[in-house]
Order: C-alpha cells, then sequence, then structure tokens
C-alpha cells in the first residue's frame, strides 16, 4: 500500500526553547522532528497524536496539539519515492507544534529512528536536514513572521 502525499511535521519543543530532534535511520541518517504520513480516513490532527505517541511515546490530546494552520510543499527525496504511488514527486507537510514544560526522556521507535536530543531551538535549526523542518523552527524562533 502506498502512502498519501500528505504528512504533518510536529515540532515538540520545552518553554525554555529546545526542540526535540530525532535522527533517522535508513539510507541517508538524518535529524528531523516528528514526521509521518495520513492514513486513510485520518484528520490531520489524529495523524500527530499518532505520530507523536509511536514516535517518542508521549501520549498528547488534540488540545495540547497547536495547530500552525502552515502548509509546507516539497520534494520528496528520491529514495523515498518508492513509498509513494508512481509519479508522486511532492508532498504536502502541515504543521504542527507540542509545548512541554521541560525537555523529558523519550521511547523512540527503533524501526525510524536511532538516537534522540533535546537541543537549543537555533542549534536545531541549523541541525535538521529538511527545509521545510528548518523553517518551521525558525518561525518558533521568528513568531511574527507568518510566512516562512
Amino acid at each position: 500500500m502506498f502512502k498519501q502525499p500528505r504528512s504533518v511535521l510536529v515540532l515538540i519543543y520545552t518553554t525554555t526553547g529546545e526542540v526535540l530532534l530525532l535522527k533517522r535511520t535508513g539510507v541517508r541518517p538524518f535529524w528531523q522532528s516528528v514526521t509521518g504520513s495520513v492514513h486513510p480516513g485520518e484528520s490531520l490532527s489524529q495523524t500527530a497524536r499518532r505520530e507523536v505517541q509511536e514516535e517518542t511515546g508521549i501520549d498528547v490530546t488534540e488540545s495540547e496539539l497547536d495547530d500552525w494552520r502552515i502548509d509546507f510543499r516539497y520534494s520528496i527525496f528520491p529514495e523515498y519515492r518508492y513509498r509513494y504511488p508512481p509519479g508522486t514527486t511532492r508532498n504536502l507537510e502541515h504543521v504542527f507544534a507540542l509545548r512541554l514544560p521541560a525537555a523529558r526522556p523519550i521511547r523512540i521507535a527503533p524501526a525510524e529512528h536511532s538516537e534522540y536530543c533535546w537541543m537549543d531551538a537555533v542549534a536545531a535549526r541549523d541541525r535538521v536536514l529538511s527545509w521545510s523542518n528548518s523553517a518551521a523552527i525558525d518561525l518558533l524562533l521568528h513568531p511574527n513572521n507568518a510566512t516562512p
């Protein structure tokens, strides 16, 4: 079954400005926020809640998620295009955020990630691979910039 070219990015951060990053396993390991494709029949907020639970072990309610009402359209990395319907090269990603009072231990999904870290938002922005993840962190740093 192919993935839909629609996903969520959930930026998890603390009140003191630390951002959670997960190191992706696979062909090209890289750092990222929580991400995941929308399953058939799932709302964006349901996807965000499911992905946070699966990738971090954090059980979050819908009211705890902050829907930034921002979408990014980006090219899917060539090494991941086989997961999508033939000819699909672009994905639409919707951004949510989850603010926690403090950094805490995370239970990663070993099939997807090899490690996690909490780091200053500026350092996190510079460490992530995808431009959309970097732009989301930049919006955290500069909330008055509604359009990245």
